[in-house]
């Protein structure tokens, strides 16, 4: 038996979800996504990244310490990872300032403000599914 949403389209859908051509769902080997839901997962991929994104919509910026500071259960080598990632994305921008010892601060970038929405539904999201131990009914 097939599961009902897997591979069917219903009649009644429509918007923007239903026009990613179905050769756009998966990229090829190697290559860029071309579906927007595949592109924005891309950006957020990995585990701490949407909750480092968070740090900087509340923040707009900050510093490594402030960020380790603000996710003490993050290794330094995940957060060096994400950061590196999130400025990959073009989600955040890294600014050193001249002078010993050097200062690096991050910035969210225009970009990076746009997912703001998507992290807050996150946030709603999640705080439905806090409302009963099965999840969000």
């Amino acid at each position: 038996m097939t599961h009902q949403t897997v591979g069917h389209t219903r009649p009644d859908a429509g918007g923007p979800l239903a026009d990613c051509p179905d050769g756009d769902l998966v990229p090829p080997s190697g290559g860029r996504p071309s579906c927007p839901v595949d592109v924005t997962l891309a950006a957020l991929a990995g585990r701490w990244t949407p909750l480092v994104l968070r740090e900087f919509l509340r923040r707009g910026r900050a510093t490594y310490s402030e960020l380790s500071a603000a996710l003490p259960a993050l290794s330094d080598k995940v957060l060096s990872d994400r950061l590196a990632h999130l400025t990959g994305a073009g989600v955040i921008e890294r600014h050193r300032t001249p002078g010993w010892p050097p200062r690096v601060h991050y910035t969210l970038t225009a970009r990076g403000r746009t997912l703001e929405p998507v992290v807050r539904s996150m946030w709603e999201w999640g705080t439905t599914g806090r409302e009963s131990p099965d999840g969000p009914a």
